[in-house]
């Protein structure tokens, strides 16, 4: 049944949308819907901010097992397996969230949904740099991206709003208390389903590219081996030019947003004695799901025309300052779902066009000999820059409140704009620029 894949070409346009829709849902789920979803169990933003963000963990250290991914079996034999796990895990928080102890299982699938995407991750951004030349990795850049982005549209929009109607019917029959855990449990089984499907869609119909092959056949796999390829994986890496700049410009070019995308939520769902907008759950999912993601696909389409180094400056700020947005919001205290939402999706819609650009350079720098665990080793420093400020800016908002943590959030813009100072000096746009010493 993969004969099919093997022996004729298959157009990217296939197998990009699907692998990386797929990529985005148990990224959101752990990341976004996480938050929502203990915030309508009751607990604190503090607790919120740092268990959600300890999830980063997972995309930290991937790169610690990125090269067994590389040495070890292909990058399609890790995307099919990984996502059995996913939807296992995802299965696993829809069969124990009603019960005791709900709040504890729901956190460890949610670590299970972690690791196994993290794998997922580097097996697919791997898969795609095999799977296309140069030229079509540029143009598609802005493709996958969308329709991760539309993974993250799903997550937070439609699957949010379908809980929170959800949580309204149910309430009319039962005690709130029983209605939001059945009505989330209904949700992920119907995720799990969907996944299901993407399954047996990639199962049945990735492509084979020919270059996807183990880098280490099996008959010379000896754990010496394996370590020394390990190490050389990682050795070569830091050895590659302007390593510096890089990793200070991934660690820091999402500063702000580290720290944003775990309180907005909670900001729109709290209510106004708390300093939140009270918005409901069906509320909330239909302000995210209402954004557009065309940006994306522009930002991909003119960095392949004008190369990256054209577009930084513009992407950095259209990155950072539509957070504006949310003071505005903190202070005027809208009731207005279209004001609210025209707020959100300024906000949304710069921060599409803006991150084009890191997952664009990340690719560029990644280019070489391991290209497929060094992109990895560039996700998990991207990770390491989210979970760190994530984990504390709970605690910082339920210390100093809504609006002054606002005005926060401007100030930590700062340091994004220094960081795309001093990469963009080393970028030429030529791909042999990132290639090692």
């Amino acid at each position: 049944m993969n004969k099919k894949t093997e022996n004729k070409a298959v157009s990217p346009w296939q197998w990009v949308p699907s692998l990386y829709f797929a990529q985005g849902i148990p990224y959101v789920v752990v990341m976004s819907v996480a938050v929502i979803l203990f915030k309508r169990m009751g607990m604190s933003n503090t607790d919120i901010a740092l268990y959600t963000s300890g999830l980063n963990l997972p995309w930290v250290i991937k790169p610690l097992w990125s090269p067994l991914v590389d040495l070890l079996k292909t990058k399609r034999w890790w995307i099919v397996v990984m996502q059995i796990l996913v939807g296992a895990g995802l299965a696993g928080i829809a069969l124990t969230i009603q019960g005791p102890l709900a709040f504890r299982y729901c956190l460890a699938f949610m670590w299970l949904l972690a690791f196994s995407s993290a794998t997922h991750d580097i097996a697919a951004d791997g898969f795609y740099m095999l799977g296309l030349n140069e030229k079509k990795q540029a143009y598609f850049v802005g493709i996958r991206n969308t329709f991760y982005r539309f993974a993250v549209i799903f997550g937070q929009g439609i699957l949010v709003m379908f809980a929170g109607w959800l949580e309204q019917r149910y309430a009319r029959e039962m005690p709130e208390t029983a209605a939001i855990p059945q009505a989330w449990s209904l949700t992920f089984y119907l995720l799990t389903i969907l996944f299901a499907l993407l399954f047996v869609y990639h199962y049945l119909f990735l492509p084979h590219p020919r270059r996807d092959t183990c880098t280490l056949p099996p008959q010379q796999a000896s754990a010496g081996r394996v370590f020394k390829e390990f190490l050389g994986t990682f050795t070569s890496f830091f050895q590659k030019k302007h390593i510096v700049s890089a990793l200070i410009f991934i660690l820091l070019y999402r500063f702000a947003e580290a720290q944003l995308v775990k309180i907005t939520s909670p900001f729109l769902l709290d209510t106004p004695a708390t300093g939140g907008l009270a918005l409901s759950t069906a509320e909330v999912g239909f302000i995210y799901g209402t954004i557009g993601v065309i940006a994306l696909t522009i930002g991909g389409i003119a960095m392949a025309r004008r190369g990256l180094k054209s577009c930084l400056w513009t992407m950095t700020i259209a990155m950072n300052l539509p957070n504006i947005v949310y003071l505005y919001l903190s202070f005027a205290r809208p009731e207005s779902i279209g004001i609210i939402s025209g707020c959100v999706a300024i906000e949304q819609f710069g921060y599409g066009f803006g991150f084009t650009s890191l997952t664009y350079f990340m690719m560029l720098f990644s280019n070489g000999k391991h290209q497929t665990a060094h992109y990895a080793i560039c996700t998990g420093f991207m990770a390491l820059g989210l979970m760190l400020p994530g984990m504390i800016s709970g605690w910082i908002e339920e210390s100093i409140g809504y609006r002054a943590f606002f005005v926060w959030i401007m100030l930590c813009t700062i340091p994004s704009f220094w960081a795309t100072h001093l990469v963009r000096k080393n970028l030429t746009d030529n791909h042999s620029d990132n290639s090692s010493r």
